[in-house]
C-alpha cells in the first residue's frame, strides 16, 4: 500500500492511498462469500456459488464496492499510521479508481482535518499573580447567617407579602382557556426566582387569600416556552426567624460547646473557602497564560460545525451576537484541548482506573444520577475514551500548575497543595472545593460540555466507513 499527503492548509490534508489487488483480495473474497450467502442460484447450494456466477448475477463492480466499503477503514487507518497523522472530525472520502481489470489498484483520497502543529512553552516560565486571601467580618457573618438559616423557624404573619417571605400558594396555568398545569399548597421563597418568571413581582404586596393573574412562559412539559395565563393564590405568609448565636445554638448546630468556638470554626471555614477561590483563580490564570504562550492554527471546519450544532440546538442560528460569543468560547476550548493533550504526551500522563472512577462518580453527582447507571450510559454512548481524555487533561493541567510560579499581589508565593483541606477542615468547606486545582481535580476548560470534541483514531476510521 502506498500513501501520499498533500497539505491543503495548516490543519487540513488530502491523502491519496493506493492499494494493490493482492492487498484488496482478502476483502474481495469476504464480499463474494457474503453476497453468495444472500442470493439463490438454481443448481447451487447457498454459499457454494462459484465466483464467476456471482459476478454475472450482481456484477463485478458491485462485488468490488462491497469489498471496498469493508476495506476502507482498515486501509485508511494504516495510511494514517504510516503518515503519522492525527485526524480530526468527519473525513471526506472519494474512491477515484476501482480495480476492475487484472493488476489494477484501488485508489481513494481522503480530505480530513488534522491536529495543528505547535510548540509547548516551558511551564517554569509561566508566572501569574492572584488576589491575596483576605477574610472580612462580612464574609464570616455571611457564613454564620447561612448556618442560622438552616436552623431557622417559619412563623406566620398577618401582612402583605414582602421579598424574602415564605408563602404557601396555589398555582395554575392555562393556554387558550385550557388548563395545562395546577398545583396546590406548595411552599415558595419569594424572590428566589426558582419558579415562573414574573411570579415574584406578582406575589409582592399580596395578602393571605388574595388571587392575582400574570403571564409567564412555561418552563417544562410539551408546551415549554409557550406563554401561559397563570393564576396564583396566597394561602399563608410566613417569615423565617433566625436563632441567636449563643452557646445553646452552638451546641445545637455544631460539635462545639460555646458560641466563641463556633465563630472561630466558621472563620476558619471562611478562610478555607477564600483559599479555594484563590486556587481556582490561579488555575484559570495559569491555563490562560499557557494558551496565550502558544500560537496555533485551528481547524475552521470543526469550529464552524460545532458552532452550528450549538446554535441550532438553541434555535438561535440567526443570532449574530450570540454566534460571536459561541465562536470565541469554542476556539478557546478547542485550543485548550489541543494544548493539554500535548502536555499529556510530553509529561507521559497516564490515567489509572481509580482516577477514572473518581471522575465518573463526580460527574454522576453533577447530573444527579446513580454512578453505575451513569457508567452504563457513558459506555453505551461510546464516551469512555472521551472521559479518559478529560481526566488526562486535568492531570496535565495539574502538572503545569505544579511548575508555574504563582504569587499573590502581596508578593507571597502560593503553594496550591496547601489549599486542600484535610480532616475536620474538609467539613463545611465551600462548594468550590469540588473544583480545587489539585492533581485529581484540576479543571481543563470552562464549558467543556459545549466545547468541540474532535475525534481521533478508530472512531475516525468508522466515519470513513460511513462515507464509503
Amino acid at each position: 500500500m502506498k500513501s501520499a499527503v498533500e497539505k491543503l492548509n495548516p490543519t487540513r490534508v488530502k491523502m491519496t492511498v493506493e492499494v494493490t489487488s493482492d492487498e484488496l483480495q482478502p476483502h474481495v473474497d469476504a464480499a463474494l462469500k457474503a453476497i453468495g450467502s444472500q442470493i439463490q442460484v438454481p443448481g447451487f447450494r447457498a454459499g457454494k456459488i462459484p465466483t464467476r456466477i456471482i459476478e454475472q448475477r450482481v456484477g463485478k463492480a458491485a462485488v468490488l464496492q462491497e469489498a471496498v466499503n469493508e476495506a476502507l477503514p482498515e486501509f485508511f487507518g494504516q495510511a494514517v499510521e504510516q503518515e503519522d497523522l492525527k485526524p480530526l472530525g468527519q473525513p471526506e472520502v472519494e474512491v477515484t479508481q476501482l480495480p476492475l481489470g487484472d493488476g489494477e489498484e484501488l485508489v481513494f483520497t481522503v480530505e480530513v482535518d488534522v491536529r495543528p502543529e505547535f510548540t509547548l512553552p516551558s511551564y517554569d516560565a509561566l508566572e501569574v499573580t492572584v488576589d491575596p486571601v483576605t477574610v472580612s467580618d462580612e464574609d464570616v457573618e455571611a457564613r454564620m447567617t447561612e448556618l442560622r438559616e438552616r436552623f431557622g423557624t417559619l412563623t406566620g404573619v398577618d401582612r402583605a407579602v414582602e421579598d424574602g417571605d415564605f408563602v404557601s400558594i396555589d398555582l395554575k396555568a392555562e393556554i387558550d382557556g385550557e388548563e395545562v398545569d395546577a398545583v396546590e399548597g406548595i411552599s415558595y421563597e419569594v424572590g428566589s426566582g426558582t419558579m415562573l418568571p414574573g411570579m415574584d413581582e406578582a406575589l409582592v404586596g399580596m395578602s393571605k387569600g388574595e388571587t392575582k393573574d400574570f403571564t409567564a412562559p412555561l418552563a417544562g412539559g410539551d408546551k415549554a416556552g409557550q406563554d401561559a395565563a397563570c393564576t396564583v393564590t396566597v394561602q399563608s405568609v410566613k417569615v423565617r426567624e433566625l436563632p441567636e448565636v449563643d452557646d445553646d445554638f452552638a451546641q445545637m448546630a455544631s460539635e462545639f460547646d460555646t458560641a466563641e468556638e463556633l465563630r472561630a470554626d466558621v472563620t476558619q471555614q471562611a478562610e478555607q473557602a477564600k483559599k479555594f477561590e484563590q486556587g481556582i483563580q490561579a488555575r484559570d490564570k495559569v491555563l490562560e497564560a499557557l494558551l496565550d504562550a502558544v500560537e496555533m492554527d485551528l481547524p475552521e471546519s470543526i469550529i464552524e460545525a460545532e458552532i452550528h450544532q450549538h446554535l441550532e440546538g438553541e434555535g438561535r442560528l440567526e443570532d449574530d451576537e450570540h454566534r460571536a460569543e459561541v465562536d470565541e468560547s469554542t476556539r478557546r476550548a478547542l485550543k485548550a484541548q489541543f494544548v493539554l493533550d500535548a502536555v499529556v504526551e510530553a509529561e507521559e500522563v497516564e490515567v489509572g482506573q481509580p482516577e477514572l472512577v473518581e471522575y465518573l462518580i463526580m460527574q454522576a453527582q453533577q447530573y444527579g444520577m446513580d454512578p453505575n447507571q451513569f457508567a452504563q450510559l457513558i459506555d453505551q454512548q461510546g464516551q469512555v475514551s472521551s472521559m479518559v481524555g478529560e481526566v488526562g487533561r486535568r492531570k496535565a493541567l495539574a502538572a503545569v500548575l505544579d511548575k508555574a510560579k504563582i504569587t499573590d499581589t502581596d508578593g507571597n508565593v502560593i503553594d496550591l497543595d496547601e489549599l486542600v483541606p484535610t480532616g475536620d477542615d474538609a467539613e463545611g468547606a465551600d462548594e468550590s472545593a469540588e473544583e480545587a486545582p489539585t492533581e485529581e481535580s484540576a479543571e481543563t476548560t470552562e464549558g467543556a460540555e459545549e466545547s468541540a470534541e474532535p475525534t481521533e483514531g478508530a472512531e475516525t476510521t468508522e466515519q470513513v466507513d460511513d462515507k464509503a
